[in-house]
Formats: C-alpha cells, sequence, structure tokens
C-alpha cells in the first residue's frame, strides 16, 4: 500500500488497528516509533545493479498502556515527516518486533492495516539456471526405467 492510500484509509477511522499475519491484533498500546525513507541499492545474483525504494513504519509496544495512538494523531506524525523527509508516495513497509525486527507488506479491509509477511526471492532467476517448474515424470515411463522395484537394480 502507498502511503497516500495509507493516509486515506486513516480518514474517517475512530481507533487504529493492526492485524498480524496470524490473525491476532497489535496491542492497543503499540506507538509509531518512526516513518523514514528507505533506499537500497544492491546487486542481483545475475549481476544487475537493483534500486529498492519504500517508507517504512517502525511500530513498537511498551508498557504504556495509557496512551493510544490515534488515527488523527498518526496523519499528524506523516504530515511532519511527508514535510520533514520530503516523503514520495512510496509503497510502506511495516517493521515490527516479534522473534527478530520482522517486516510486513500492509492492506486495509476497511476497519484493521492487515499485516501480510514478506518473502525473499532470487530476481535473477532466468541467469541463475533456477527451472520455473520441476519437470513433471510420468508414471508410465517409470516402468520402462531400468531401476524400478521389480528390475533387482536396488
Amino acid at each position: 500500500m502507498k502511503l497516500s492510500e495509507f493516509r486515506n484509509n486513516l480518514s474517517g477511522l475512530s481507533e487504529l488497528k493492526f492485524r498480524l499475519p496470524s490473525g491476532e491484533l497489535l496491542p492497543e498500546h503499540f506507538h509509531v516509533t518512526e516513518i523514514g525513507k528507505i533506499n537500497k541499492q544492491f546487486i542481483d545474483c545475475g549481476g544487475t545493479i537493483r534500486n529498492e525504494e519504500k517508507l517504512s513504519f517502525q511500530l513498537w509496544e511498551a508498557n504504556d498502556y495509557n496512551h493510544r495512538l490515534h488515527p488523527e494523531k498518526l496523519v499528524g506524525i506523516i504530515e511532519l515527516a511527508k514535510d520533514k523527509l520530503d516523503l514520495p508516495d512510496y509503497e510502506i513497509e511495516i517493521e515490527y518486533q516479534g522473534k527478530s525486527i520482522e517486516k510486513y507488506e500492509v492492506d486495509f479491509d476497511g476497519r484493521y492495516f492487515l499485516m501480510h509477511n514478506t518473502r525473499t526471492d532470487c530476481l535473477a532467476k532466468d541467469k541463475c539456471g533456477i527451472p520455473k517448474k520441476k519437470p513433471k515424470i510420468k508414471l508410465s515411463d517409470l516402468q520402462n526405467a531400468c531401476c524400478t522395484p521389480d528390475s533387482g537394480c536396488c
């Protein structure tokens, strides 16, 4: 979800709720401790230089049970970050403390911001020699193979 979509989804909400992939809601006393712009320049295993640009929202929970982050407060934080950091309308990545710092994509279902697991991937599959799909083997081909249960080779 891009920053503009996220901000638009905040309008009209009376409470701010994030749902983890497990279905569990973040505790009501979480805070947005950082909003930042991430620029990642890297080379993939095929030798192509790449640039990736995202926005990062870091969510954190403390033992501060008396404060709740309301949607209008988060809009103010976003506007301050846009002004001070000159934030573009990039995709948002959520950071949240799990077993380690976990990163999530975010979506909205009309009530909750849904955090989706991110995954690694090879960006140069065509140069790595990784087949798109494993070739399918027909059972009839196995009957003619030299090493069948009845062949005595094993």
